[in-house]
């Protein structure tokens, strides 16, 4: 017997473990695809595919709901991949391994892949199971966490439905009804080498432990990152005791805060102990400082070979200068929904694309159109200043909140009769796919709600097993109350 096996909802958790089994990165969900086909033929329903991979899996009503409208169902396939750095794991090829911690089901090493996992294993279970619903349309898309990419190519028509049931929310109890538009702004920034002459001692410097999370959700929660951590130091280190810089690289995933970097120095003997000094000083005073909202940051030297070039100063102060002037976190807090994150920017790596460029990524976030705009133009003009060639990807537009929707006073009336509390009605600043839906679907009228994950897009993401049966019950509700079609 699995350990999951004990959790309720019984089924559901199942569903989730096999779906654990599957490897589903972004871009290379052929294997889920195919489970999910599978599925379908299994319980004889009828599924079908578009060009981009999307997924429809429709199910008819049960007995005496078969007058009520059709509801959507969506959740999106694919998951982030974000491991320990100690932790051996291929994830195009092995199972996540989920375990239960306390009131918690987190993944060993590894991210969890509750989003969207529990999703999609919600739409399993009303699937194959006996519930009251009228007729069902399940999408499954493609690419969410990289490009959105099943939502962009969605094409009117793939379904029927009217009202669509987002399962992508991570905090039960709460109703979404709107969330963040978003675009990339990705610079590459020419990189000029010189031999290392002289001698000299070579050091790695690595940030590390640090929380992360998803740089919708925990932006508000001002984790460090830690590729401005690293950068402080390597920028305090040059300027004080000329050290040269020979790599620098940190983060990994567009939508998630940078929780590791490092960098490889060289110095001259003659200096070696003033940087060391330094660093110990630097090392000392962000462990204090950032103790409490990084209990176990680590921030480690350690001497390696020497290696045959560095950057040029010139490459050295672009590079430093830049990333130390972009700007990272809550640019500003909307002013009609109180203590939602109207706009933001995430720093999410910096990777050297060959010997002569590095690639420095970062995301923007708004649910003002106009102020995306505007915090995306900033950040390109840093790099721009810096000699970089900075550009915009496409982006996608936010969900502009419905306050008069009817799924939304549907779902509000069921939670309050389940829990006898009332849920909170709020927009998220995190992208969900909703928003481009609504472009090709613009009558939809939609709504997200989910079980509690916490540091999703990090190792240390987690579901609350409580939140989940809640989550579940709400939906079996909401599928009972949904009116009949007109």
């Amino acid at each position: 017997m699995s350990e999951l096996s004990t959790l309720q909802p019984v089924n559901v958790w199942k569903h989730f473990e096999e779906i654990c089994k599957v490897p589903r990165p972004s871009k290379k969900e052929e294997k889920i695809i195919a489970f999910l086909e599978d599925f379908a033929h299994k319980h004889n329903l009828t599924i079908k595919k578009d060009d981009t991979g999307n997924i429809l899996i429709k199910k008819n009503a049960s007995k005496g709901f078969e007058n009520r409208k059709t509801v959507v169902l969506q959740s999106h396939v694919d998951m982030v991949c974000e491991k320990n750095s100690d932790y051996q794991h291929d994830f195009n090829t092995d199972p996540i391994q989920p375990y239960i911690d306390g009131e918690w089901v987190k993944a060993k090493g590894t991210t969890l892949g509750s989003d969207n996992g529990f999703g999609i294993a919600a739409q399993m279970e009303i699937l194959a199971g006996n519930y009251e619903h009228g007729p069902i349309e399940c999408l499954f898309t493609v690419d969410e966490e990289t490009g959105l990419t099943g939502a962009f190519h969605l094409q009117p028509g793939f379904f029927d439905g009217k009202i669509l049931i987002n399962l992508d929310s991570e905090d039960e109890g709460e109703l979404f009804i709107g969330c963040a538009g978003g675009v990339d702004t990705l610079a590459t920034l020419p990189c000029k080498r010189k031999k290392t002459t002289g001698g000299g001692m070579a050091y790695m410097i690595s940030v590390s432990g640090l929380k992360g999370g998803h740089s919708g959700d925990d932006i508000e929660k001002f984790r460090e990152n830690a590729i401005k951590v690293l950068n402080r130091i390597i920028w305090t280190l040059w300027q004080k005791t000329k050290i040269r810089v020979n790599s620098f690289e940190g983060g990994n995933l567009r939508n998630a805060i940078p929780r590791e970097a490092r960098a490889i120095i060289v110095v001259k003997e003659k200096n070696t102990k003033q940087m060391l000094d330094e660093f110990h000083r630097l090392e000392t005073e962000f462990t204090r400082l950032k103790r409490e909202q990084e209990p176990n940051i680590k921030i480690l030297i350690e001497p390696v070979a020497l290696p045959t070039s560095v950057f040029t100063n010139k490459t050295t102060n672009r590079l430093l200068n830049s990333i130390y002037a972009c700007p990272h976190g809550i640019i500003s807090m909307s002013m009609n929904m109180p203590g939602l994150v109207e706009t933001s920017t995430n720093l999410a790596s910096v990777k050297a694309i060959d010997p002569t460029k590095m690639l420095i990524t970062t995301s923007q976030r708004s649910s003002l159109e106009a102020s995306k705009e505007d915090i995306a133009n900033q950040v390109r003009s840093v790099f721009s200043l810096a000699g970089a060639n900075a550009e915009h990807t496409d982006g996608y537009p936010g969900w502009t909140p419905n306050t008069d929707s009817g799924i939304m006073r549907i779902t509000e009336q069921a939670y309050l009769q389940l829990f006898n509390t009332k849920p909170e009605i709020k927009a998220i600043h995190a992208g969900l796919e909703c928003g481009l839906f609504l472009e090709k679907y613009p009558y939809l009228d939609m709504i997200s709600f989910g079980p509690t994950i916490y540091n999703a897009h990090s190792p240390d993401e987690m579901i609350h097993i409580g939140s989940s049966q809640k989550f579940w019950e709400l939906l079996l509700e909401v599928l009972r109350k949904i009116p009949v079609e007109k």
